[in-house]
């Protein structure tokens, strides 16, 4: 029965050459998905969608960069392997043992634009937004690069496009079929949220909107797929059920609803519209 299923066996390296020295390809994910962020904010700052002129796109790349790297590098250090680092604080900087948390990313990006938008005294919530428009593309490359790793498996399933990975925990003996969850992933938390995000972004008459569908779809989004994911190793399951990955969605859920009636409320107060002079 094993044998109809496929292995994932891929290579996670582009190229390899010795100690851990070469290119992988969770590591061109990374830097596709900034190439296409800073192609997209290029063509929205010569449209004037976003408060920045074509030149200082690359300026605000760099913090975003810097934001996703270390917040997703932190995120993962406290959220998921904290006792490691309170044991030995420089595992934190110890990146060839892999591990980075998404919803740290987001955090550290979130900080990053702000801190840009301080600098440039420009209006945050419109590069939030452009960022947020952006950023599912990034996490479908992602979770692309986790599957030809091997990592981040699904629950165990008989489906017919299962997949075994060596690497999964074996069950009863036996290095069972599960679902493809990064696949799936990628779709949903990738795919469908920048579908909706580049429909609301390109929409909205108000700055936020954008960044508020972009919590409420990813999060609902992760919580869901998250069903069909082996919860890490070590990590501890809440209630019986519900995994640490969507327990970390809630308040994103939260958060993008609380924001959104903001926003609308701020609508019918008459604040000004993107684009108006006075915004």
């Amino acid at each position: 029965m094993q044998d109809q299923y496929w292995v994932d066996d891929l290579n996670p390296w582009i190229f390899h050459l010795s100690n851990g020295v070469g290119v992988r390809w969770y590591g061109l994910a990374y830097i596709l998905g900034f190439l296409i962020a800073l192609a997209l904010w290029t063509r929205w700052a010569k449209q004037e969608r976003i408060p920045l002129a074509p030149e200082d796109v690359s300026t605000l790349l760099v913090y975003a960069a810097a934001g996703v790297v270390v917040g997703g590098r932190l995120g993962y250090c406290l959220f998921y392997n904290l006792d490691a680092v309170i044991a030995q604080p420089l595992e934190i900087f110890a990146i060839w043992h892999g591990g980075m948390s998404s919803h740290g990313g987001i955090l550290g990006l979130v900080l990053a634009i702000y801190l840009y938008a301080r600098v440039q005294h420009a209006d945050c919530w419109l590069l939030l937004d452009a960022a947020a428009a952006v950023g599912p593309l990034g996490i479908a490359l992602g979770r692309i690069a986790n599957f030809v790793n091997g990592e981040l498996w699904g629950r165990p399933s008989t489906v017919p496009w299962a997949v075994i990975f060596p690497d999964a925990p074996l069950v009863g003996g036996i290095n069972v079929p599960r679902h493809p969850s990064q696949i799936y992933a990628a779709g949903i938390e990738g795919l469908l949220v920048f579908a909706v995000a580049i429909r609301v972004f390109h929409r909205q008459r108000h700055s936020g909107m954008t960044t508020a569908a972009v919590c409420i779809v990813y999060g609902a989004g992760r919580f869901i797929d998250e069903c069909w994911r082996q919860p890490d190793l070590g990590q501890p399951v809440f209630w019986g059920w519900m995994s640490k990955g969507q327990l970390l969605t809630v308040p994103m859920i939260l958060a993008g609803i609380l924001l959104a009636v903001w926003r609308s409320k701020a609508m019918r107060s008459g604040f000004p519209a993107v684009g108006d002079a006075s915004n």
